[in-house]
């Protein structure tokens, strides 16, 4: 008799079982099946036009789908109308009643729902809203009085009042500078923490996403290309798509000597060197083209070549311009033919300045075989 213990199933928040959703002859969204896990921070990444914000509509109950199931702490949404569903969202614009207090906007929602909820109730939620978002001081003032982060914070709270288990967010830094989106960045975040409520937000930022997810969705003309964490996403992309979209990911092409269970032999510039198969690839033939890559912060720079070692890939390249960044400097590097367009490599601010590395020095780039991982076209 085993003693072996299953783990327990993650609890989903929301989940898609086959949801298409069409709008004419324009599929917006094509078969999603999809979880999102319960209590986390989730973003939905992806270009204009690849269906983000129907998704997010479709949870909200803005739109219903064309075929397929939603389902919302694991009942189904198929006839509940938005005002009905366990979920609240902050829109882009905020959308805040300008005649208004503070106070007011918040406790809106609640004034109106049923069974009536007492005055003294709704005082005491409205006055734990704002105080979680810090905006408790503004609550006899009116919107058109506040800066734009305080009027995001009076969205989430008036968001928030209804404790809903999902919060859906359309874009709601885009209309800050960078300065304050910063600023909200992490007051979102640490709201995430201190609720336990699930966050959706739909972004078109990259680092937006990376900072503050748990996961991440990332999605390309209607589908789902990739789900992951930041680092995941970041490090080892399933697909160019991914690899281009979420960052200066190196992408280089090879030709497939030997293929095994969990690596495939690559020849490329010369060299033969395993390549890890993380995901995968949509075809894997010996002798054919593959393509492999890594991130900019894989790489190890040296004056003196690296040739004896069969678990790296090494070539030389040239520096063409240092950017500082802060804590690291972004080096842009030409290296072999198929890179003519550009080499990103990452380095700490120790690391460069302890070499001194300028533009137009000729470096051998070496990255260990464990950083390289095949690329779904």
């Amino acid at each position: 008799m085993s003693n072996k213990v299953n783990p327990p199933a993650t609890k989903l928040a929301v989940e898609f079982s086959g949801v298409t959703k069409s709008f004419g002859p324009v599929a917006a969204l094509k078969k999603i099946d999809l979880g999102i896990p319960d209590g986390q921070f989730v973003s939905i990444l992806g270009p204009s036009g690849c269906g983000k914000t129907t998704l997010l509509r479709l949870i909200a109950g803005f739109e219903q789908p064309t075929t397929g199931q939603l389902l919302i702490g694991g009942q189904p949404m198929g006839d509940v109308p938005p005002f009905r569903r366990p979920v609240n969202m902050v829109f882009q614009d905020y959308a805040l009643f300008p005649n208004l207090d503070v106070f007011e906007n918040v406790a809106y929602g609640l004034r109106g729902q049923m069974p009536r909820i007492s005055r003294e109730v709704i005082e005491q939620r409205v006055e734990q809203a704002l105080r979680t978002v810090e905006i408790l001081d503004k609550s006899k003032r009116r919107t058109w009085q506040l800066s734009g982060g305080q009027q995001q914070r009076v969205a989430l709270a008036r968001a928030m009042v209804n404790e809903p288990k999902v919060l859906l967010l359309d874009e709601p830094m885009a209309a800050l500078d960078k300065k304050l989106r910063r600023d909200v960045q992490f007051r979102l975040q640490s709201l995430q923490r201190q609720t336990g409520v699930t966050f959706i937000m739909v972004t078109h930022d990259q680092h937006e996403a990376l900072s503050l997810s748990d996961q991440i969705i990332v999605m390309r003309d209607g589908t789902v290309e990739q789900v992951g964490t930041p680092e995941d996403l970041y490090r080892f992309p399933r697909s160019q798509f991914v690899a281009n979209f979420i960052g200066d990911f190196n992408v280089l092409s090879g030709v497939v000597e030997s293929i095994g269970q969990e690596t495939v032999q690559v020849s490329y510039n010369g060299q033969a060197v395993p390549v890890t198969i993380r995901h995968k690839p949509n075809t894997l033939q010996i002798g054919s083209e593959v393509l492999f890559g890594f991130s900019p912060d894989a790489c190890e720079l040296s004056a003196i070549p690296v040739t004896d070692d069969v678990a790296s890939l090494s070539f030389s390249g040239q520096v063409e311009n240092t950017i500082f960044s802060g804590e690291k400097y972004e080096l842009r590097m030409r290296g072999p033919r198929d890179l003519e367009s550009g080499l990103i490599v990452r380095l700490p601010v120790p690391d460069l300045q302890s070499k001194k590395y300028v533009n137009s020095n000729q470096l051998n780039i070496r990255i260990k075989s464990s950083a390289l991982h095949v690329l779904n076209t």
